[in-house]
């Protein structure tokens, strides 16, 4: 069967190394009730899941890739939700935990975990390949490429780079490298504070990232506190998630 065009829109890059495929799919806890792929393409991915015998569901935007998966594997047609992914109400399409798995388009991977993060206590894992510099970012827990990612996945997950990918693996060809991590559920069921205002608290802070917390957080009427503790002295990269979680709860008094 022809193969599927890239819409530069839809931000597909299609992997075309099988070893790497393999090794990707490899990386699931082989004990997840459920496997969810986002933008599975021509099913590069799909057909290792399909071979470990497992329950699985596809989300796909393209309707030409449908096709193709539905023609190739005949087996994933009732499988398949046709749907952007960030619009979908996890909750009610899944009615149970699930680990998340694909090769996330570049131009929304950043939105793909802030909707990991909204869903944590649904996804268990994820095992995704996206951009290099982002995957670095998501992994960082110290320094200039920690940022408002990073700290929001620490919060209720585990995470790992797994290897980095060549440009050279992919049609059409991205220019830059890829990278592929693995998050996992850690042990904080839940926080100690309100979430909306935990996740406004991380992004103002990163938001101005040069300043310290007393000249970011200025919008939130905390000079008292501002004077009396040190850790309104320190920047945002320097701060833990107990830390946030504390000023986060501050904000709620006032």
């Amino acid at each position: 069967m022809k193969n599927v065009r890239a819409k530069k829109y839809l931000g597909q890059h299609f992997l075309t190394d099988k070893v790497i495929a393999e090794n990707i799919v490899e990386l699931l806890n082989p004990n997840e009730k459920l496997v969810v792929e986002l933008g599975p393409g021509m099913g590069v991915l799909t057909k290792y899941l399909i071979r470990k015998n497992i329950s699985f569901k596809l989300v796909e935007i393209d309707q030409e890739s449908i096709l193709y998966l539905k023609k190739v594997y005949p087996n994933t047609a009732n499988k398949i939700k046709r749907a952007n992914f960030l619009e979908l109400d996890l909750k009610k399409e899944y009615k149970k935990k699930f680990s998340l798995i694909g090769n996330f388009p570049y131009n929304i991977s950043s939105q793909i975990l802030f909707k990991v993060w909204e869903n944590y206590s649904q996804i268990s894992e994820v095992v995704g390949m996206l951009q290099k510099e982002v995957a670095e970012r998501i992994v960082a827990r110290e320094g200039k490429k920690r940022g408002i990612i990073s700290v929001l996945i620490e919060t209720f997950y585990d995470s790992e780079y797994c290897f980095t990918v060549n440009e050279d693996v992919f049609i059409p060809k991205p220019k830059v490298k890829s990278a592929v991590i693995k998050l996992k559920r850690n042990q904080r069921q839940e926080l100690d504070c309100d979430l909306i205002l935990f996740k406004k608290v991380i992004k103002i802070s990163f938001n101005q990232r040069r300043k310290t917390l007393r000249n970011a957080l200025k919008s939130f009427s905390l000079e008292k506190e501002f004077h009396s503790n040190n850790l309104f002295k320190k920047r945002a990269e320097e701060l833990s998630i107990e830390d946030f979680i504390y000023i986060t709860k501050l904000c709620q008094k006032k």
